[in-house]
């Protein structure tokens, strides 16, 4: 407090708390400066991901543009790159993105800088959100989801409770997610209401030790 006065609150604080996950290693380390946790480097969740995702961009006859949102440390999204036309990489670190940029080289990739509840979102033909709005706040998540219908197909990952569960109870944007609540977002669900045309479940993947299921969703949308 200066001269008797508060200072004014940040309405969307998460790239505050983005940047402290990174910056104190909540997530996990490894040799690298960051690290976006066990969800983007443990073989048993990311290999059939990316297998399913490999599949689903070669099943066209021209190549997507993607647009990845909340790309963390790029450890997934580098196996993909070289299915798709254009891959754009989104993330709300500035110094993770320019990382990246450092050390992945490659002709079809551009990162971009962006909180994607505030900023536009690229334009592309299909969007990844994985294990992104998990850690977001309902506000958030309702000011990102008008964006999403700027693309022909949304493919959502989501980590979940095994079993019955009560969706998109609300949650404070940060390092955490709703499992601690019993929760996890569901799009379809109330509040969100998300419009598809079509939904096809792409992978499921058990947790055994935190009883919980990591499901990867393609939406095609009108």
């Amino acid at each position: 407090m200066a001269n008797g006065k508060q200072r004014p609150k940040k309405p969307w604080p998460t790239k505050d708390a983005m940047e402290q996950v990174y910056a104190m290693k909540l997530w996990g380390s490894d040799s690298s400066p960051f690290y976006s946790g066990e969800g983007s480097h443990a073989p048993n969740i990311i290999n059939p991901y990316i297998g399913a995702i490999t599949s689903f961009l070669g099943s066209f006859d021209s190549p997507l543009v993607v647009c990845d949102l909340g790309c963390g440390d790029f450890n997934v999204g580098k196996e993909l790159v070289q299915h798709t036309k254009k891959y754009i990489a989104v993330d709300i670190v500035s110094e993770l993105i320019s990382y990246n940029k450092s050390v992945f080289k490659i002709e079809n990739l551009e990162f971009v800088c962006s909180d994607i509840a505030v900023d536009a979102l690229p334009k592309a033909d299909c969007v990844f959100v994985r294990q992104v709005l998990q850690h977001l706040s309902n506000a958030e998540i309702q000011r990102i989801l008008p964006k999403l219908n700027a693309f022909k197909y949304v493919i959502l990952t989501e980590h979940l409770p095994l079993g019955n569960f009560e969706p998109n109870v609300d949650i404070i944007s940060g390092q955490g997610t709703r499992l601690k609540k019993n929760s996890g977002v569901d799009l379809l669900a109330p509040p969100f209401h998300l419009k598809v045309m079509e939904e096809k479940q792409l992978i499921s993947i058990r947790l055994v030790t935190t009883k919980s299921v990591i499901v990867t969703k393609l939406f095609t949308l009108f």
